[in-house]
């Protein structure tokens, strides 16, 4: 189970970023690049969408700066996410912008397409697809993507109902490619527990939105730090496709999180709120059940910090067990 080269030897902990709907910028991706974790966003979240050359100018430049005065402790590579669904009208344009960047990793969702597979293979990226069962894992790879992300249950925004536990056994029975774990992850003790599983990878996302360059409001930062498990919703309401949300952002919408409809998948929606009238995810806010670890909101290198040393700390309990 090899990374990628373009992984190997340049994360301080094994994690990636998971990219954020309208939470995630440049900012927060290059901090946590710069602090050893892989930092991505959502090409939608760059609106217009010729902002997204700004974007991408903006990270690639501060990352090479970075490297060439820390040759050795270079920045993680970041990576850019693309929602493939045929909602998505500006796909076709912010691939050309990821080839023309040549943005080392592109994250793929709600959809699988052999081209933009072999675009990012073009300059040497790699795919990384977003999978909640062993049946699209298996469509992924046929169609070229070079690893999987398990979203697993609990995890933040659109998530799966299958352990994590299944999930990565089933996967492992047939991949040894890269393989990353999303649900409910949010401390040191449980990126290793993801790699005891199987996977190479933890993928965070719910703990970043509390990070001081995430571009949540206050009033959502503050609500992933005093709340728990207990407050996440799991819902296809907002956008057409389950997800975990936050059960106050819900309640402050007008809205019984007890007795939510069902939504209509034919009217999946990634931008105005699906079949409600609040807007996800600007009205609803999604979360993963792990934010119980999240207390405060920090810098984002302060998180990858705390991560690694949790992480470190785990390792050496078991060397010592043994």
């Amino acid at each position: 189970m090899a990374l990628p080269a373009l992984l190997q030897n340049r994360l301080s902990v094994p994690v990636v970023g998971a990219p954020l709907f309208i939470i995630s910028n440049p900012d927060l991706v290059i901090a946590q690049c710069k602090a050893g974790v892989v930092g991505s966003f959502p090409a939608l979240n760059a609106r217009p969408a010729s902002q997204l050359e700004d974007w991408l100018a903006q990270i690639t430049e501060e990352l090479e700066a970075h490297n060439r005065a820390h040759p050795d402790a270079p920045a993680a590579p970041f990576a850019v996410n693309q929602i493939v669904h045929r909602s998505n009208d500006r796909l076709e344009h912010d691939i050309e912008m990821c080839v023309k960047y040549k943005v080392p990793i592109v994250i793929t969702s709600l959809g699988a397409r052999e081209e933009l597979n072999q675009a990012v293979h073009s300059y040497g990226g790699i795919t990384l697809h977003d999978i909640i069962n062993n049946r699209f894992a298996r469509k992924a790879i046929e169609k070229g993507a070079d690893g999987l992300i398990a979203v697993a249950a609990g995890a933040g925004g659109h998530a799966g109902t299958t352990s994590p536990f299944a999930l990565v056994q089933e996967i492992r029975e047939w991949f040894d490619g890269p393989l990353l774990l999303s649900g409910s992850i949010a401390t040191g003790d449980a990126v290793l527990a993801a790699q005891a599983m199987g996977a190479d990878l933890a993928y965070l996302g719910s703990a970043f939105i509390a990070t001081q360059e995430a571009r949540a409001e206050e009033r959502y930062k503050q609500a992933i730090v005093a709340h728990n498990s207990a407050d996440i919703v799991y819902s296809s309401l907002f956008t057409g496709v389950h997800g975990n949300y936050l059960r106050p952002s819900i309640e402050a919408a007008g809205l019984d999180p007890n007795n939510l409809p069902e939504s209509d998948p034919s009217k999946m929606d990634f931008g105005s709120g699906g079949n409600s009238d609040a807007k996800a995810w600007k009205d609803i806010w999604g979360c993963g059940q792990g934010i119980g670890a999240v207390k405060d909101v920090l810098p984002a290198a302060e998180l990858v910090a705390r991560l690694r040393r949790e992480y470190e700390a785990a390792r050496s309990r078991l060397s010592l067990a043994a």
